[in-house]
Protein backbone atom coordinates (compact mmCIF):
# COMPACT_ATOMS: atom_id res chain seq x y z
CA UNK A 1 0.00 0.00 0.00
CA UNK A 2 1.12 3.61 -0.43
CA UNK A 3 1.95 5.76 2.26
CA UNK A 4 -0.75 7.88 1.86
CA UNK A 5 -3.45 5.17 2.16
CA UNK A 6 -2.20 4.16 5.42
CA UNK A 7 -2.79 4.45 9.34
CA UNK A 8 0.43 4.91 11.00
CA UNK A 9 0.24 7.03 14.31
CA UNK A 10 -1.25 5.11 17.64
CA UNK A 11 -3.45 8.50 18.03
CA UNK A 12 -5.45 7.73 14.72
CA UNK A 13 -5.44 4.47 15.99
CA UNK A 14 -7.09 4.87 18.91
CA UNK A 15 -8.98 8.10 17.37
CA UNK A 16 -10.44 5.46 15.36
CA UNK A 17 -11.38 2.63 17.95
CA UNK A 18 -13.23 5.75 20.40
CA UNK A 19 -15.17 7.32 17.92
CA UNK A 20 -15.62 5.17 14.90
CA UNK A 21 -17.72 2.29 14.17
CA UNK A 22 -17.59 -1.26 14.48
CA UNK A 23 -18.26 -4.24 12.22
CA UNK A 24 -17.58 -7.47 12.69
CA UNK A 25 -17.69 -11.25 11.68
CA UNK A 26 -16.03 -14.44 12.42
CA UNK A 27 -12.44 -13.29 10.99
CA UNK A 28 -12.79 -9.74 11.51
CA UNK A 29 -13.77 -6.74 12.86
CA UNK A 30 -13.41 -3.39 10.95
CA UNK A 31 -13.76 -0.49 12.51
CA UNK A 32 -14.92 2.84 10.61
CA UNK A 33 -14.37 6.48 11.23
CA UNK A 34 -15.33 9.51 8.96
CA UNK A 35 -12.10 11.79 8.37
CA UNK A 36 -13.15 14.70 6.79
CA UNK A 37 -9.60 15.87 6.61
CA UNK A 38 -7.90 13.38 4.38
CA UNK A 39 -7.88 13.33 0.99
CA UNK A 40 -8.37 9.71 0.40
CA UNK A 41 -9.23 6.80 2.99
CA UNK A 42 -6.62 5.58 5.24
CA UNK A 43 -6.36 1.74 6.45
CA UNK A 44 -4.56 0.58 9.53
CA UNK A 45 -4.42 -3.33 10.04
CA UNK A 46 -4.20 -4.99 13.98
CA UNK A 47 -3.21 -8.51 14.70
CA UNK A 48 -2.32 -9.38 18.02
CA UNK A 49 0.23 -11.72 19.34
CA UNK A 50 -3.09 -14.14 20.32
CA UNK A 51 -3.23 -15.37 16.35
CA UNK A 52 0.28 -16.84 16.00
CA UNK A 53 3.90 -15.55 15.41
CA UNK A 54 5.24 -13.38 13.63
CA UNK A 55 5.37 -14.68 10.53
CA UNK A 56 0.99 -15.49 10.41
CA UNK A 57 0.52 -11.95 11.55
CA UNK A 58 2.26 -10.21 9.16
CA UNK A 59 0.96 -12.56 6.57
CA UNK A 60 -2.45 -11.77 7.52
CA UNK A 61 -1.34 -8.31 7.45
CA UNK A 62 0.15 -8.72 3.72
CA UNK A 63 -3.05 -10.01 2.40
CA UNK A 64 -5.49 -7.92 4.04
CA UNK A 65 -2.94 -5.09 2.00
CA UNK A 66 -3.01 -6.81 -1.33
CA UNK A 67 -7.38 -7.25 -0.85
CA UNK A 68 -7.87 -3.35 0.11
CA UNK A 69 -5.20 -1.94 -2.69
CA UNK A 70 -7.17 -4.01 -5.45
CA UNK A 71 -10.69 -2.76 -4.26
CA UNK A 72 -9.39 1.00 -3.39
CA UNK A 73 -10.92 2.67 -6.27
CA UNK A 74 -14.83 1.29 -5.03
CA UNK A 75 -13.95 2.31 -1.40
CA UNK A 76 -15.29 5.44 -0.11
CA UNK A 77 -12.94 8.70 0.33
CA UNK A 78 -12.49 10.45 3.88
CA UNK A 79 -12.64 7.55 5.99
CA UNK A 80 -10.54 5.72 8.22
CA UNK A 81 -10.59 2.07 8.70
CA UNK A 82 -8.63 -0.49 11.05
CA UNK A 83 -8.90 -4.17 10.67
CA UNK A 84 -8.12 -6.76 13.30
CA UNK A 85 -7.54 -10.09 12.22
CA UNK A 86 -9.23 -12.58 14.62
CA UNK A 87 -7.90 -16.12 14.96
CA UNK A 88 -10.14 -17.77 12.47
CA UNK A 89 -8.94 -15.80 9.52
CA UNK A 90 -5.52 -17.33 10.22
CA UNK A 91 -6.32 -21.14 8.68
CA UNK A 92 -8.11 -19.39 5.54
CA UNK A 93 -6.72 -19.21 1.97
CA UNK A 94 -6.56 -16.06 0.18
CA UNK A 95 -9.99 -16.17 -1.51
CA UNK A 96 -11.80 -17.23 1.52
CA UNK A 97 -10.07 -14.17 3.34
CA UNK A 98 -10.88 -11.74 0.38
CA UNK A 99 -14.88 -13.17 0.77
CA UNK A 100 -14.68 -12.40 4.36
CA UNK A 101 -13.08 -8.47 4.14
CA UNK A 102 -15.56 -7.86 0.95
CA UNK A 103 -18.20 -9.05 3.63
CA UNK A 104 -17.21 -7.01 6.90
CA UNK A 105 -16.65 -3.87 4.22
CA UNK A 106 -20.53 -4.28 3.02
CA UNK A 107 -21.81 -4.57 6.18
CA UNK A 108 -20.15 -1.39 7.13
CA UNK A 109 -20.94 0.53 3.55
CA UNK A 110 -17.67 1.87 2.90
CA UNK A 111 -18.54 1.25 -1.02
CA UNK A 112 -19.21 4.30 -3.09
Amino acid sequence: MQKEYRLQDRADFTRVYRNGRSFANHQLVLYVYAQPKVDRFRVGISASKKIGNAVVRNRMRRMIKEIVRLQADRIMDHVDLVFIVRKGATEMDYDKLAKSVHHVMRKASIYK
